[in-house]
């Protein structure tokens, strides 16, 4: 009877379950996801682009502010005030110096507005300040 079991004790010690395959597994799938994910920035509020038949893609930018039709100005998915926009471009400029801006600006938001935002963010040090558009031939 010691030998049967015995010979119990040696299969249950062989029962082991080796999960490192499945955990490579899992990291190699995490890392595939990640890198075939495209982050796209968005201002965080629903514009309607006016369009422009001489509109260029742009895909390095920094600084993305949102301007509604109501004409409030958004940055980083917050609604801030028109004093506040030079403060945020000079922090996200002294993250990245390099940076540029893009003002996405609703084609019923008052031009005066925009005009403002674009003078806070060169008084901010922004060397590259674009108003994004549609492409398109439509007026």
């Amino acid at each position: 009877m010691l030998n049967i079991s015995a010979a119990r004790r040696a299969n249950t010690k062989n029962l082991e379950l080796n999960i490192a395959p499945l955990i490579d597994m899992v990291f190699i799938l995490l890392i595939f996801f990640l890198v075939t994910t495209s982050f796209l920035k968005e201002t965080g509020v629903d514009i309607s682009r006016p369009t422009a038949s001489t509109a260029v893609s742009k895909t390095a930018t920094t600084i993305l502010i949102g301007v509604t039709k109501d004409n409030t100005i958004h940055i980083d998915r917050r609604e801030v005030d028109i004093r506040a926009v030079r403060a945020n471009v000079e922090r996200a400029l002294a993250e990245n110096p390099d940076g540029s801006v893009v003002i996405v600006a609703d084609k019923e938001s008052l031009t005066g507005l925009v005009i403002n935002v674009m003078d806070a963010c060169k008084l901010a040090g922004a060397q590259n300040v674009s108003i994004a558009a549609s492409r398109g031939t439509e007026q």
